[in-house]
């Protein structure tokens, strides 16, 4: 039994939630990868939809299995003397494991304001159990450019995002001819949830979500971002005074189904009253979806619930007592200083368990589906 089984089997035993421990690479099934950590900017054929950003790259984090003698080091989100929160341990710009030949893909998606480094507890978690985990900073909707209104609204841009970083490495130097692109998959948080989702082959659409949010059911979800104050409104009159936003806006419209991803988990996925029930009902791929059962911010019986009764046979786990940003990176003290809102978690709950949980689910998902 290796280290990260054995973390494994203590947080679950410190939660008293039942825990299926991950199966390990199927070529080397005992074997536990140093985890490698590089950033790539890839820049996508152009005409591209940068909805208003500024930055025309889609910045990528890759997790990866790196060679045994590589040597990890603790990752920081924010300054290292005085991060905001932690992005884990890895060897950054380590060499690429060199066997086994072929390494399964999980493209991952962050959450609304979000970035990609705030996902390095599930990247890392792959990367060391023999997969490469490759994470994008989505234009207009990322913490390190300035926020755009179309980057918050027109979210199935995102799935294209994912497209493209998956032609982007696969035609990469040192990962393309690693990957095995038989064995490809995404996941993602919150709103990166709702992009792999598109990405499964479901269609959401504001003018859905607008419904429901005038509607007697409406619920935590019809309220402006934390990152985003006034967007509502904003979004509002864009839509009725913008050409290109309305344009935008039909995009919403066409499939943005990859068929490339073979399986996808969903973290606490966002948005639910935003997609055709019918289009959720055509999706073919394996689906698991877990959520915390507190979720305040996205309510889990208008996405969560909802998703996995339109699914077939999606698997639905629920964590008790979780919030929905304990699935954000774990915060140092000065993120819990000034972001309690994000940083602190209901008294009980262990946010670094919660992820090992969490990992632990989607690595038995991805196991057993991306064969």
């Amino acid at each position: 039994m290796n280290q990260i089984q054995k973390f494994l089997i203590a947080a679950s035993l410190l939660l008293q939630i039942p825990l299926a421990l991950p199966a390990q690479p199927r070529e080397q099934p005992e074997q536990s990868y140093k985890v490698g950590v590089i950033t790539r900017t890839f820049v996508p054929t152009e005409p591209y939809h940068w909805r208003g950003a500024k930055t025309h790259a889609l910045i990528t984090t890759i997790w990866y299995p790196a060679d045994p003698v590589s040597i990890e080091q603790p990752q920081w989100v924010g300054s290292p003397s005085s991060p905001f929160m932690s992005a884990g341990r890895a060897a950054p710009d380590a060499k690429l494991v060199s066997s086994p030949a072929k390494l399964p893909l999980i493209l991952l998606s962050h959450g609304t304001g979000s970035s990609s480094p705030l996902m390095a507890w599930l990247g890392e978690a792959l990367a060391s159990h023999g997969y490469i985990a490759a994470a994008v900073n989505h234009p207009g909707n990322n913490s390190l450019e300035d926020y755009t209104l179309q980057g918050f609204t027109l979210w199935w841009e995102r799935a294209t995002d994912l497209s493209a970083i998956l032609d982007k490495l696969l035609a990469d130097s040192t990962f393309g001819s690693r990957i095995d692109s038989k064995r490809l998959g995404a996941a993602g948080f919150s709103l990166g949830g709702f992009t792999i989702m598109e990405i499964a082959g479901g269609f959401g659409e504001l003018s859905l979500y607008a419904d429901f949010c005038n509607s007697p059911r409406a619920d935590g979800m019809c309220v402006d971002p934390l990152e985003f104050p006034g967007l509502l409104s904003k979004e509002k009159e864009l839509a009725k005074t913008d050409p290109e936003f309305q344009a935008a806006l039909q995009d919403a419209k066409r499939s943005h189904r990859d068929p490339r991803v073979r399986a996808v988990f969903a973290i606490a996925p966002a948005l639910g009253p935003a997609f055709h029930p019918d289009s959720l009902e055509k999706i073919s791929i394996p689906v698991e979806i877990a959520a915390g059962e507190d979720d305040s911010v996205v309510p889990v019986g208008s996405s969560a619930k909802f998703f996995a009764a339109h699914i077939k046979e999606a698997k639905l786990t629920f964590l008790p007592r979780v919030g929905h940003y304990t699935f954000l990176a774990t915060c140092a003290d000065l993120g819990r200083r000034i972001r309690p809102e994000l940083c602190n978690d209901a008294a009980g709950v262990d946010r670094d368990a919660i992820h090992a949980q969490t990992a632990a689910l989607a690595l038995r998902f991805f196991a057993a589906n991306l064969k």
